[in-house]
């Protein structure tokens, strides 16, 4: 018998960088017309936000991308936030328990999607723990894991022991009041670098990786998709933050997603990993 070592079950994400095989994103329905947008911006427009989230679909298929289109089954404004409902390692995907009441109720129904595309549940975030996914970014072999209002230490404690089961070292990361999301100021490059926001996130918890900041004003612009190494997807109006990382050899594919990015929605936040090679 050989040294090789035997793997068995799925593959689902073997590199947090690689190339992004598979995604799963959530059409919104009408309800995203009464998300808040942010401070001096105006509302969403369902009719706009479902044909930018289209060529989102479209763009991500352009680099090899399967992508896995579902409907919003709730009435819920942010819906379209699909990373808030999993977060899938190698073995499988660990369904979260969002702080949305509404929200969370999709989380539920999530499985039925996966169990129809071969995706295994590798474990569920319990009850009364809270905890977006949104609020989760895995990067190399560390997980880290937002603190802010939209979850509790009951939340953060067991995601953190899922997350070490598959391997990962959790690290805690406070966020400035009014973050909409850990994800929505901090985009994975590689495994080994990172695009954040400092103006909102504790750089601290960042140590020992490469960073590119995003400029005071374009925190949002960090909030990039990843995928493949040192290639992102990115929200056209934040023109600095694309520069920069295109400075840095980080080839950039840039869209207009105006009405999710006027209600703090950004590309890392609108799909959920499901396969990377």
């Amino acid at each position: 018998m050989s040294g090789r070592a035997v793997h068995y079950g799925p593959h689902l994400i073997a590199s947090t960088a690689g190339a992004l095989r598979c995604a799963l994103v959530v059409v919104p329905s009408r309800a995203i017309e009464n998300a808040r947008p942010l401070a001096g911006e105006p509302n969403a427009v369902h009719s706009r936000a479902v044909a930018e989230l289209a060529v989102f679909a479209k763009t991500l298929r352009s680099v090899g991308c399967e992508v896995i289109e579902i409907q919003s089954r709730s009435r819920d404004p942010l819906a379209a936030c699909a990373a808030d409902l999993a977060v899938v390692f190698e073995s499988g995907a660990a369904i979260m328990r969002p702080s949305s009441p509404a929200h969370r109720a999709e989380a539920a129904w999530i499985e039925e999607t996966f169990e129809r595309n071969d995706v295994p549940i590798a474990a569920h975030l319990s009850a009364p723990g809270l905890l977006d996914g949104s609020d989760v970014v895995l990067a190399g072999k560390t997980a880290f894991i937002a603190v802010s209002p939209r979850s509790n230490a009951l939340g953060r404690d067991g995601f953190a022991r899922i997350a070490q089961a598959h391997g990962f070292s959790p690290v805690e990361v406070r966020l400035a009041t009014g973050t909409p999301s850990l994800r929505s100021v901090c985009g994975l490059l590689s495994e080994e670098a990172l695009v954040i926001a400092s103006e909102r996130v504790d750089r601290a918890a960042f140590t020992g990786f490469d960073l590119i900041e995003a400029a005071p004003g374009d925190e949002l612009g960090a909030g990039v998709l990843n995928v493949g190494f040192r290639h992102v997807l990115a929200d056209v109006r934040y023109p600095r933050v694309i520069d920069a990382l295109r400075k840095a050899g980080i080839h950039v594919e840039a869209i207009d997603l105006y009405d999710f990015g006027r209600i703090g929605l950004t590309p890392s936040v609108l799909a959920i990993d499901v396969r990377r090679g």
